[in-house]
Protein backbone atom coordinates (compact mmCIF):
# COMPACT_ATOMS: atom_id res chain seq x y z
CA UNK A 1 0.00 0.00 0.00
CA UNK A 2 1.22 3.45 -1.07
CA UNK A 3 1.47 6.26 1.61
CA UNK A 4 -1.23 9.21 0.53
CA UNK A 5 1.54 12.20 -0.37
CA UNK A 6 1.65 15.00 2.27
CA UNK A 7 0.45 18.32 0.08
CA UNK A 8 1.57 21.58 2.01
CA UNK A 9 1.06 25.30 0.69
CA UNK A 10 4.07 26.60 -1.24
CA UNK A 11 4.46 30.53 -2.03
CA UNK A 12 4.29 31.97 -5.74
CA UNK A 13 5.95 35.07 -6.13
CA UNK A 14 3.28 37.02 -6.25
CA UNK A 15 2.95 35.84 -2.27
CA UNK A 16 -0.05 33.44 -3.13
CA UNK A 17 -0.51 29.68 -1.74
CA UNK A 18 -0.62 26.68 -4.03
CA UNK A 19 -0.63 22.82 -3.29
CA UNK A 20 2.45 21.16 -2.85
CA UNK A 21 3.34 17.78 -2.49
CA UNK A 22 6.08 17.92 0.19
CA UNK A 23 8.93 15.53 -1.40
CA UNK A 24 8.36 18.15 -4.60
CA UNK A 25 8.99 21.60 -2.50
CA UNK A 26 12.27 20.19 -1.05
CA UNK A 27 13.70 18.23 -4.29
CA UNK A 28 13.25 21.42 -6.57
CA UNK A 29 13.48 24.21 -3.99
CA UNK A 30 10.06 25.93 -3.60
CA UNK A 31 9.71 28.66 -1.30
CA UNK A 32 7.35 26.96 0.96
CA UNK A 33 5.33 27.71 4.93
CA UNK A 34 6.60 26.17 7.77
CA UNK A 35 6.58 26.12 11.68
CA UNK A 36 9.19 26.17 14.12
CA UNK A 37 8.69 25.49 17.47
CA UNK A 38 11.01 26.19 21.02
CA UNK A 39 10.02 25.42 24.30
CA UNK A 40 11.77 26.91 27.38
CA UNK A 41 11.82 26.18 31.12
CA UNK A 42 13.67 29.53 32.21
CA UNK A 43 17.04 28.95 30.86
CA UNK A 44 17.27 26.01 28.97
CA UNK A 45 15.47 25.06 25.61
CA UNK A 46 13.95 22.00 25.02
CA UNK A 47 15.62 20.28 21.87
CA UNK A 48 15.50 17.22 19.66
CA UNK A 49 17.32 14.89 18.24
CA UNK A 50 15.97 13.91 14.86
CA UNK A 51 15.31 10.21 13.85
CA UNK A 52 18.12 8.57 11.87
CA UNK A 53 15.45 7.31 9.61
CA UNK A 54 14.07 10.89 8.62
CA UNK A 55 14.70 11.79 4.88
CA UNK A 56 16.47 14.76 5.72
CA UNK A 57 18.51 15.13 8.55
CA UNK A 58 18.13 12.19 10.58
CA UNK A 59 20.11 12.09 13.68
CA UNK A 60 20.54 15.77 13.81
CA UNK A 61 19.94 18.31 16.75
CA UNK A 62 17.58 20.59 16.15
CA UNK A 63 14.85 23.40 18.12
CA UNK A 64 11.81 21.68 20.17
CA UNK A 65 9.64 20.78 17.04
CA UNK A 66 9.50 21.72 13.44
CA UNK A 67 7.25 21.04 10.70
CA UNK A 68 4.92 22.20 7.85
CA UNK A 69 1.60 22.48 7.82
CA UNK A 70 -0.91 20.77 5.70
CA UNK A 71 -2.65 22.71 2.83
CA UNK A 72 -5.18 25.19 4.10
CA UNK A 73 -4.46 24.05 7.65
CA UNK A 74 -3.80 26.89 10.15
CA UNK A 75 -0.37 27.52 11.51
CA UNK A 76 -0.88 27.55 14.77
CA UNK A 77 -2.86 24.68 15.06
CA UNK A 78 -0.68 22.69 12.66
CA UNK A 79 1.85 23.73 15.28
CA UNK A 80 0.19 21.68 18.15
CA UNK A 81 -0.81 18.77 15.70
CA UNK A 82 3.11 18.76 15.26
CA UNK A 83 4.09 18.78 19.24
CA UNK A 84 1.60 16.48 20.04
CA UNK A 85 2.76 13.65 16.96
CA UNK A 86 6.03 14.33 17.87
CA UNK A 87 6.64 14.69 21.44
CA UNK A 88 3.46 13.82 22.99
CA UNK A 89 2.96 17.10 24.83
CA UNK A 90 0.53 20.25 24.88
CA UNK A 91 1.64 23.56 25.80
CA UNK A 92 -0.01 27.29 25.05
CA UNK A 93 2.06 28.96 22.08
CA UNK A 94 2.88 32.38 21.56
CA UNK A 95 3.83 33.27 17.45
CA UNK A 96 7.02 35.70 17.58
CA UNK A 97 8.47 35.87 14.23
CA UNK A 98 8.34 34.88 11.12
CA UNK A 99 11.63 34.50 8.90
CA UNK A 100 12.64 33.30 5.39
CA UNK A 101 16.19 31.20 5.16
CA UNK A 102 17.09 29.45 2.65
CA UNK A 103 19.39 25.84 3.17
CA UNK A 104 20.85 22.37 1.53
CA UNK A 105 19.50 19.81 4.06
CA UNK A 106 22.00 16.86 2.47
CA UNK A 107 20.95 14.36 -0.31
CA UNK A 108 19.47 16.72 -3.01
CA UNK A 109 17.22 17.99 -1.09
CA UNK A 110 16.76 22.05 -0.14
CA UNK A 111 14.95 24.01 2.66
CA UNK A 112 13.63 27.91 1.48
CA UNK A 113 10.89 28.69 3.91
CA UNK A 114 8.95 31.12 5.34
CA UNK A 115 8.94 30.05 8.64
CA UNK A 116 6.14 30.78 11.99
CA UNK A 117 8.15 30.46 14.88
CA UNK A 118 6.27 29.70 18.22
CA UNK A 119 7.41 29.81 21.89
CA UNK A 120 5.79 27.88 24.74
CA UNK A 121 6.63 27.50 28.54
CA UNK A 122 7.04 24.38 30.25
CA UNK A 123 7.98 23.02 33.77
CA UNK A 124 11.04 20.74 32.59
CA UNK A 125 10.90 18.38 36.14
CA UNK A 126 7.10 17.65 35.84
CA UNK A 127 6.64 17.90 31.69
CA UNK A 128 6.14 14.28 30.55
CA UNK A 129 7.51 13.68 26.79
CA UNK A 130 6.62 10.90 25.09
CA UNK A 131 8.60 11.10 21.64
CA UNK A 132 7.35 9.25 18.89
CA UNK A 133 10.86 7.30 17.86
CA UNK A 134 9.74 7.74 13.59
CA UNK A 135 10.21 11.16 14.33
CA UNK A 136 12.69 11.86 17.78
CA UNK A 137 15.78 9.37 18.55
CA UNK A 138 16.19 11.73 21.96
CA UNK A 139 15.48 15.27 23.51
CA UNK A 140 16.79 17.21 25.97
CA UNK A 141 16.83 20.72 27.60
CA UNK A 142 20.15 22.84 27.26
CA UNK A 143 21.10 26.08 28.43
CA UNK A 144 22.21 28.89 25.69
CA UNK A 145 25.58 29.06 26.97
CA UNK A 146 25.35 24.56 25.73
CA UNK A 147 24.06 25.12 22.64
CA UNK A 148 26.09 27.50 21.14
CA UNK A 149 29.35 25.79 22.77
CA UNK A 150 27.80 22.87 21.30
CA UNK A 151 27.05 24.24 17.97
CA UNK A 152 30.59 25.58 17.51
CA UNK A 153 32.17 22.49 18.55
CA UNK A 154 30.65 20.28 16.22
CA UNK A 155 28.06 21.99 13.69
CA UNK A 156 27.26 18.91 11.77
CA UNK A 157 25.39 17.48 14.47
CA UNK A 158 22.81 20.16 13.89
CA UNK A 159 20.03 21.05 11.53
CA UNK A 160 21.37 23.48 9.31
CA UNK A 161 17.87 25.52 9.99
CA UNK A 162 18.52 25.36 14.09
CA UNK A 163 22.29 26.74 13.01
CA UNK A 164 20.71 29.52 11.13
CA UNK A 165 18.06 30.16 13.80
CA UNK A 166 21.25 30.19 16.60
CA UNK A 167 23.06 32.75 14.83
CA UNK A 168 20.42 35.24 13.54
CA UNK A 169 17.60 34.74 16.14
CA UNK A 170 19.49 34.27 19.33
CA UNK A 171 16.25 35.32 20.97
CA UNK A 172 14.86 32.57 20.35
CA UNK A 173 17.70 30.30 21.37
CA UNK A 174 17.28 32.26 24.40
Amino acid sequence: MNAVPIIIPAIAADGSLYPVEKLKVHTDGLFHLAVSIFIFDGDHLLIQKRASSKYHCGGMWANSCCTHPHWEEPLEQCAHRRLSEELGISVSLLPRLVVEYSADVGSGLHEHEKVTMYTGTADRATLRIEPDPLEVEETRWVTRDQLHAEIAQNPESFTPWFRIYAERYPELTF
